[in-house]
C-alpha cells in the first residue's frame, strides 16, 4: 500500500491549496475516514482535514467493542440493533485483524430487575436480527454452571447467565486502517489542520473551507463542491463555526474507562455488569494484553477536549466491579491507566442519558454542507454510505450516476482479506526458523498486521526491537506526527504496560528522530509532553 506519512502530509496541503474537491471532509475520526474511504471509492475527489490526531477524539475512547447492543432492545431499538448485528458480520470480514469475536456473560440474580425468562427472550430476539449469523448462539446457564464457566463471578442469590457472541477491537486502528484505505483510493488527507470558517458564492453556497495548519500556523483555503462535517461531539462548535444561524443539536455524554492487568481479574469471557439494575451498562472485557472496565454515561457540557477522568468516576467502576467480583478485592492501585471520551449524541426527548439514542442523524444544509452526528462505532460503514449518498442529492443527476453506489463492504486493506490473515497466521513460525527475533513478536506482528507484517520486517532494520518496528509502521503508514500520539492510538503501550511503556521511550524516540529529522532538543520535548500526556490522564490517582 501507499505511503501515508509525514512526506504524504506535506505534499497534501500543497495539493489542497492548489486544487478543487468533489467533498472537503472535516474530522479524521471514524465517521470521517469512513466517508472519505467511501466517497473516493465511488470516484470522488476527496480532501479530508483533522484537527489533531487521527481518531484522537471519541474514536479511540470508546469501549472498543463491536455489538448490536443488547439493551437497546429494552428500548425497542430493533432497527438500530438489525443494522448494528448485520455491520458487525461485515467487519468480521473487513478487518479480522482488528475485529475479534468474543463472548459475553450475563448474570442474573434474585434482585434483578429482568427475571431469567425475559433475558431469554431478548437473546432469542438478538441472534434473530443477527439472522443467526452469529460467531455462536447464545447459551442459558444455571447457576451451578455458571460459577463453573466463571468462578470469580458472586455466587450469593445467582440465579444464572446468559452467554452470548458480539467482538472487540481496536477502536483507533481501524481509524487508520480506514485512512489508509481511502488514501489508496487518492483520497488526500492529513492531521493537525483546523476549518476556522468558509466562504460562500453569490448563490450562498459554500465555496471553499478555510484552514490553518496547526504546526506551520499558515493558513489557507481548500475550494470545495460540498462539505461534509463529521466531528462528533464538536459538531455544534463547527456548525457555529461554518454557520451564523446554527442551532445546537447535541446531548454530549462522558464515558470514562478503566484498564487493569489481566491476572487481576481473571474473566473466561466479557460480563455485562448492572445491566439488570438499570439502563447503564458496564462491561468488564478481557483483551489480548488488558482488562477494560467500563463505561460510565453522564451528561457533559464541557468542551470535548476537555474531558478526564475523575476520582469520582474511578469509584463509581470500581464499586460496579466489587459487587459483582468482591472476591478479587480490585482497588484503584490495580488500575493501570484510564481514559475518557464524549459521546456524540443527538438531542431527544429521553429524561436519562442511558436512554437517548444511538440512533445517527444527517442533517442537509442547503448552503452545501452536510453534518452528521451520533450513532454507533459498530455502524460506521453504513452511516458513512448514507452520508455520501445524502451529500451527492447536491450534485448533478450525471455526476449522481457517475460516483454511484457504495461499495465498502469489502477488505480494508489486501493484507488482511480473511484467507490473507489466517496465511499470516501460520507463517509466525515459518520465520522464526529464520530470524534471531522470538516467535511471540513474529505472531503478534501477524496478528496485527497480516501478511503485510512480512513487509514491515523487511524495510526496517534487523536490529530493530519490536517497539522500534511498530514505530516506524506508524510513522510511515498512519501519519504519526509525535510521540504523545504513538503511544495513545497506535500501540496500546499506556494503557496495558504496569510502566505505561515509559522504558521503551528511548529506542521508540531513536525512530522517531531519525525518520522525522528530530533535533535532540526536538526529541527532549517530545519525551517531556510525552509524560506531561500520561500524567494528565491518570492524575485522578493523587486522590487514592
Amino acid at each position: 500500500m501507499k505511503n501515508f506519512s509525514f512526506a504524504n502530509r506535506i505534499q497534501n496541503i500543497n495539493k489542497m491549496k492548489t486544487q478543487e474537491f468533489d467533498l472537503v471532509v472535516i474530522g479524521g475520526g471514524i465517521n470521517g475516514a469512513g466517508v472519505a474511504r467511501d466517497a473516493s471509492d465511488r470516484g470522488m475527489k476527496v480532501a479530508l482535514i483533522e484537527v489533531r490526531d487521527f481518531a484522537s477524539g471519541t474514536s479511540s475512547k470508546s469501549s472498543k467493542l463491536i455489538h448490536g447492543g443488547i439493551r437497546y432492545l429494552e428500548n425497542l431499538e430493533f432497527k438500530l440493533v438489525f443494522e448494528a448485528l448485520n455491520e458487525r458480520t461485515r467487519l468480521f470480514e473487513m478487518a479480522p485483524h482488528l475485529v475479534h469475536p468474543l463472548r459475553f456473560m450475563i448474570p442474573l440474580y434474585e434482585e434483578s430487575r429482568v427475571s431469567m425468562a425475559k433475558m431469554g427472550m431478548g437473546m432469542w430476539l438478538y441472534d434473530a436480527l443477527s439472522l443467526f449469523q452469529a460467531p455462536e448462539m447464545h447459551e442459558r446457564l444455571n447457576a451451578k454452571e455458571s460459577l463453573s464457566r466463571m468462578p470469580t463471578i458472586r455466587s450469593v442469590n445467582l440465579l444464572g447467565s446468559y452467554i452470548y457472541s458480539d467482538a472487540y477491537m481496536d477502536d483507533d486502528r481501524l481509524v487508520h486502517e480506514t485512512l489508509r484505505s481511502a488514501n489508496e483510493n487518492g483520497a488526500i488527507c492529513v492531521n493537525y489542520v483546523k476549518a476556522i470558517g468558509a466562504e460562500f458564492d453569490d448563490a450562498g453556497k459554500i465555496s471553499a473551507v478555510s484552514c490553518e495548519d496547526q504546526i506551520s500556523k499558515d493558513k489557507f483555503l481548500i475550494k470545495a463542491r460540498h462539505v461534509i462535517s463529521s466531528v462528533g461531539p464538536w459538531t455544534d462548535q463547527l456548525g457555529q463555526t461554518l454557520l451564523k444561524d446554527w442551532k445546537k443539536i447535541l446531548r454530549p455524554t462522558k464515558g470514562i474507562h478503566l484498564t487493569l492487568p489481566k491476572h487481576r481479574l481473571p474473566l473466561s469471557s466479557a460480563v455485562v455488569m448492572a445491566a439488570e439494575k438499570s439502563d447503564r451498562i458496564v462491561f468488564g472485557i478481557p483483551r489480548h494484553e488488558m482488562i477494560i472496565i467500563g463505561t460510565t454515561d453522564t451528561d457533559f457540557k464541557e468542551s470535548p477536549e476537555t474531558v478526564t477522568t475523575t476520582p469520582e468516576d474511578v469509584k463509581y467502576l470500581l464499586s460496579v466491579t466489587d459487587q459483582y467480583f468482591p472476591g478479587a478485592e480490585i482497588t484503584a492501585h490495580d488500575v493501570i491507566a484510564s481514559y475518557a471520551g464524549v459521546r456524540p449524541l443527538v438531542k431527544d426527548d429521553s429524561q436519562s442519558e442511558g436512554k437517548t439514542s444511538r440512533e445517527h442523524t444527517i442533517i442537509n444544509d442547503p448552503r452545501g454542507i452536510t453534518f452528521v452526528a451520533g450513532g454507533k462505532y459498530t455502524t460506521y460503514r453504513l452511516m458513512c454510505e448514507q452520508t455520501v449518498s445524502q451529500a451527492l442529492h447536491f450534485f448533478s443527476m450525471e455526476d449522481r450516476i457517475k460516483f454511484g453506489a457504495s461499495h465498502t463492504a469489502k477488505p480494508l486493506n489486501p493484507y488482511t482479506s480473511v484467507e490473507a490473515f489466517h496465511q499470516a497466521q501460520s507463517l509466525a513460525e515459518v520465520w522464526a526458523k529464520e530470524s534471531v527475533r522470538p516467535v511471540s513478536e513474529l505472531r503478534l506482528l501477524t496478528e496485527r498486521y497480516g501478511l503485510e507484517a512480512a513487509e514491515i520486517l523487511e524495510k526496517n532494520p534487523q536490529e530493530f526491537t519490536y517497539w522500534q518496528l511498530e514505530a516506524a509502521q506508524a510513522i510511515d503508514m498512519t501519519m504519526c506526527l509525535h510521540l504523545r500520539d504513538f503511544y495513545a492510538r497506535r500501540v496500546p503501550l499506556f494503557l496495558a504496560d504496569r510502566n505505561h511503556g515509559v522504558r521503551f521511550m528511548d529506542e521508540i524516540g531513536q525512530v522517531f528522530q531519525e525518520k522525522l529529522s528530530w533535533s535532540d532538543a526536538r526529541l527532549k520535548d517530545e519525551k517531556h509532553l510525552l509524560t506531561e500526556y500520561m500524567a494528565h490522564e491518570v492524575e485522578w490517582k493523587k486522590h487514592f
